[in-house]
């Protein structure tokens, strides 16, 4: 199936993305360019999905304790370093 690019900027930006990328097409560059873009998507749902199941694992240790005093646990942990 083709791909008819009919937008100026649009074939502006695979125009210089082919010279960027050094390719020998316009396909070859969208191609590139897709690939990666598809890559990148990928990687930020498992980003996301992977924040998700930690965001599960604290959620099932119960709520936290209002009363708790970081700095204060902080400095014993520390001492006099």
């Amino acid at each position: 199936m083709a791909l008819f690019i009919r937008d100026k900027a649009v074939d502006s930006l695979a125009v210089e993305l082919q010279k960027a990328l050094k390719t020998t097409t316009k396909k070859d560059a969208v191609r590139v360019a897709l690939e990666n873009e598809l890559e990148r998507v990928k990687r930020q749902r498992t980003r996301v999905a992977g924040i998700a199941e930690l965001q599960e694992k604290i959620a099932a240790l119960g709520p936290s304790d209002p009363d708790f005093d970081m700095k204060r646990f902080m400095d014993e942990m520390w001492g006099d370093i």
